[in-house]
């Protein structure tokens, strides 16, 4: 299922006072012996021949990937962290009888209260799933299950208006597979074939737990993964679907209707309250396409697909039995982990779920420092300097283009650490014996949250992540880059870590969500955030013959035998990540003040930078989720990231690479974008 993003994942920003503040006199760095792991290089692996074995080799030789999890990396590290300090909060929050952040907590961490209910939370949905006897009781039904996280057979976001950016606007997309990606349905090969037939066991046992005669169970199984497979044809591919022009697509009620012939299109939006006479249709041939498989559908595969959906979804606030076959098949088949997770680890992931700002309040009181925030701002500020210094020396734009991308950089809204305004719970009822109910109220309480946002100004300062995510975005609409607490931690960033280190790991973090929007995407927004034409045509011409150079050499990286990176799926990350790291470096440049970069046991300046930019993509992957993120994920791998130096002639510089070695490139190959 192709979902529609209401923000773009991408990497952070910097301008020119980060400087004084990483020059400061500095203690400790938490990772010795000054920012980055030596002991976890490879040094005898050439660095031209695989520069990230050299930097990251005995670490990813050392270090296993746990059982419960597909991949084991820098970003997971945190999560963890992160998830065992949440976990302090609420058990603290557990002796709170107001709060509603510690009731969800231990409704979720109470499986034998779950198992002894059985079926009985799920009972009122199974039953109104079979009281469908119309296509139209099916429509509503169908909107009841996307208010409360079940997105059968459309996906319904409310997120800001690409065309008027002070607006929020309702969009809709295809939905409606149970499986990661069309591809999943429609390759030949054999890994694929292999995932259709678990899936298909994988519903025959999800209907035969909620009280299907296992042999009725197998044969409607096979009828909707056949309903699915329809549904995958008319669907629209992951490059496609990230593309902002073709995505954006105004539509009114009727002609919604027109398009969606066979599904009550009317009633599905009277359901879960779209009041607005207009909305974007994501992928229009997709949405006219499902609309006519459902339409053909006998209406028992359709009931049978909600079923699934709902079970799917609520499988973790079930008896055991659900949860378990939601791991075999979502975290064990597709994604290789060898066992559950701990169910804290779970609950603490529910609870924030709930009441993401009541538990993100918490956290950044007890973990966030002040001075982390300040460093971080102060970096933005250095990176967005640099940034504008590189698009001033560009030799392929025009001016025309250059003032309007420069007066885009000056209109950016940078939000670090946390937001100022934190949302109210008041309305949301949590009870500590009430999993399945706590899950339900409180997506449908987010959902209504959002559905009440149309016909209001858009809100500038919501942000739409917690404090806790170990990750960074850029939202073109908003010409925002958000920069969560979570990852301002090392190795991404440590205020007691080599200046070099911390421009080469969060530096390169925040300029690639600077440069994102001026990606392949975010550059068809201007500097109100408003999609539209800015460039001239010789300047277009100009960034698309680099970028598609840029997607070349990504597509002839092949990290599993039978499958390359995407380079066009791919392409806005890589993009990012190629002028965030040249752009990070200037700034690091920049804030030597003239002044040579020490050597540090036996490093030079240059060679940390890069180094440091290795170090935050250690990660291993297990096969299966290795295999599904090239399917489906539009970052590279964490080696191929790594790689992104390889277009840069410091790095050449800085680490003797030369001709004949395996990441080598002539000058006039390498890709210059930013």
């Amino acid at each position: 299922m192709t979902k529609i993003h209401a923000v773009v994942i991408v990497a952070l920003l910097a301008s020119c006072t980060t400087s004084t503040v990483l020059a400061q006199t500095r203690g400790q760095p938490e990772i010795e012996p000054f920012g980055f792991d030596i002991a976890g290089m490879d040094r005898t692996v050439v660095p031209g021949t695989d520069f990230y074995r050299y930097a990251n080799g005995a670490w990813a030789h050392a270090t296993p990937i746990p059982a419960d999890k597909s991949n084991y990396g820098m970003f997971t590290r945190l999560d963890d962290l992160n998830r065992e300090r949440v976990k302090g909060i609420l058990e603290a929050a557990r002796k709170d009888p107001h709060g509603k952040a510690g009731a969800a907590y231990a409704a979720f961490l109470d499986e034998a209260a779950l198992d002894a209910k059985g079926l009985a939370p799920a009972r009122p949905w199974l039953d109104r799933i079979d009281a469908i006897a119309t296509r139209e009781d099916y429509a509503r039904l169908a909107a009841q299950a996307a208010r409360e996280g079940v997105s059968v057979p459309f996906e319904v976001v409310v997120t800001q208006d690409d065309r008027d950016p002070d607006a929020y606007v309702l969009k809709l997309g295809q939905a409606g597979l149970g499986l990661p990606d069309r591809d999943y349905y429609l390759r030949p090969d054999a890994s694929m074939a292999q995932a259709r037939v678990a899936y298909r066991d994988h519903v025959a046992r999800l209907l035969a737990l909620s009280g299907v005669a296992a042999q009725d169970a197998s044969r409607r199984a096979d009828a909707l993964l056949r309903m699915e497979t329809d549904i995958a044809k008319v669907s629209w591919n992951r490059v496609d679907s990230r593309d902002a022009g073709k995505t954006y697509n105004r539509r009114t009620r009727a002609q919604l209707a027109s398009l969606a012939m066979g599904f009550d299109m009317g009633g599905f939006l009277d359901g879960i309250g779209a009041r607005a006479n207009d909305l974007v249709v994501v992928q229009p041939s997709a949405v006219a396409g499902i609309a006519s498989v459902v339409g053909a559908a006998p209406l028992p595969v359709l009931k049978d697909a909600m079923r699934v959906a709902v079970l799917d979804a609520y499988g973790d606030v079930l008896p055991r039995a659900f949860a378990e076959e939601r791991f075999a098949f979502h975290d064990r088949l597709l994604g290789g982990a060898e066992q559950p997770e701990p169910r804290w680890k779970r609950a603490v992931a529910f609870a924030v779920d709930a009441v993401p700002d009541e538990v993100g309040k918490a956290y950044v009181a007890r973990y966030f420092p002040a001075g982390h925030k300040a460093a971080a701002e102060a970096l933005v500020r250095n990176l967005l300097a640099a940034m504008d210094r590189r698009i001033q020396a560009l030799d392929w734009m025009t001016p025309e283009t250059k003032a309007r991308a420069r007066a885009k950089l000056a209109a950016f809204h940078p939000k670090v650490g946390y937001p100022d305004r934190w949302r109210d719970y008041g309305g949301l009822e949590i009870r500590p014996d009430d999993a399945f109910g706590d899950q339900l109220r409180a997506r449908s309480f987010a959902f209504d949250r959002e559905m009440n946002k149309l016909g209001h100004p858009f809100d500038r300062d919501e942000w739409r992540v917690t404090p806790m995510t170990v990750d960074a975005f850029a939202n073109f609409s908003a010409v925002e880059i958000v920069i969560p607490a979570a990852i301002l931690q090392p190795p991404f960033f440590d205020p007691d870590a080599d200046p070099a280190i911390n421009y080469g790991g969060i530096g390169a973090s925040i300029a690639h969500e600077i440069t994102h929007q001026f990606d392949d995407q975010g550059s068809k927004y201007d500097e109100h955030g408003r999609l539209a034409t800015w460039w001239t045509p010789s300047d277009l011409t100009g960034f698309e013959t680099r970028t598609k150079a840029l997607a070349r050499q990504y597509d002839a990286y092949r990290p599993l035998p039978d499958l390359n990176v995407n380079g066009a799926l791919t392409l806005g990350e890589n993009i990012a990540d190629l002028g965030g790291l040249v752009i990070a470096y200037d700034a690091w440049r920049l804030s030597l003040e003239g002044k040579p970069a020490p050597t540090l046991e036996g490093f030079s300046g240059n060679q940390r930078f890069f180094l440091g930019w290795a170090q935050i993509w250690r990660l291993n992957y297990r096969d299966a989720d290795l295999r599904k993120r090239l399917l489906t994920n539009p970052h590279a791998p964490a080696a191929q990231r790594v790689w992104t130096s390889r277009n840069i002639d410091a790095w050449y510089e800085a680490f003797d690479v030369k001709p004949g070695q395996a990441l080598y490139l002539s000058p006039e190959r390498r890709v210059r974008i930013w």
